[in-house]
């Protein structure tokens, strides 16, 4: 059960319902995830829409890429929303399946394509870390300039509040869907209370 009031279109105030409103009408067509908490907050939603549709939908790095460092994200912080949500987009873009299953598991994926590789350790190093190191941080930009390497940048940071949302607020997956993430991601130990 999520920890606050979760509103369907039907009791939102007019402030809430034009962003959910302007949400749908976009590449979402959905409001699913923490924007259903950040609805609260209409000013806020409609900003944060606005960042994650630009950081989702049209950054420099192919979709599949964008779709692997979000998986990063959502591994770390084992966020079942967002991991369930964007596995489901990285398939379709076509990250290789094996690279998705051994995340799952909280394994260290083996990569045949450089720049996966490249995605993956920035991600993983930025947020395990808070920092990249000068080999990771230029093979990045070496592939897609200094915009490349900011808005991946950008993209891990604001899908790890996406997952610090999604797990504070205990907002649940759709009916009837399983958690997918069952065991901590490789080299995390668990906290207590988990």
């Amino acid at each position: 059960m999520p920890r606050i009031p979760l509103p369907g279109p039907e009791a939102m105030t007019p402030e809430q319902r034009r962003v959910h409103d302007q949400v749908v009408a976009g590449p979402r067509g959905v409001l699913i995830g923490p924007l259903r908490a950040a609805i609260h907050s209409p000013e806020l939603a409609e900003r944060w829409s606005a960042l994650g549709e630009f950081l989702r939908y049209r950054t420099v790095l192919p979709k599949r890429l964008n779709e692997l460092a979000i998986l990063v994200c959502g591994r770390h912080w084992s966020a079942q929303v967002e991991w369930w949500v964007h596995a489901r987009a990285a398939a379709e873009a076509g990250l290789p399946a094996e690279i998705i299953e051994a995340m799952l598991h909280g394994k260290v994926p083996r990569f045949d394509d450089a720049e996966e590789r490249a995605v993956y350790d920035f991600a993983r190093l930025l947020l395990a870390t808070g920092r990249v190191p000068l080999a990771e941080y230029q093979a990045v930009e070496r592939r897609w300039s200094p915009r490349g390497v900011v808005e991946l940048t950008a993209l891990v940071g604001y899908y790890s509040m996406v997952a610090m949302t999604l797990n504070a607020h205990e907002i649940p997956l759709p009916a009837g869907v399983a958690e997918p993430l069952v065991v901590p991601p490789a080299g995390v130990a668990a906290l207590p209370g988990r």
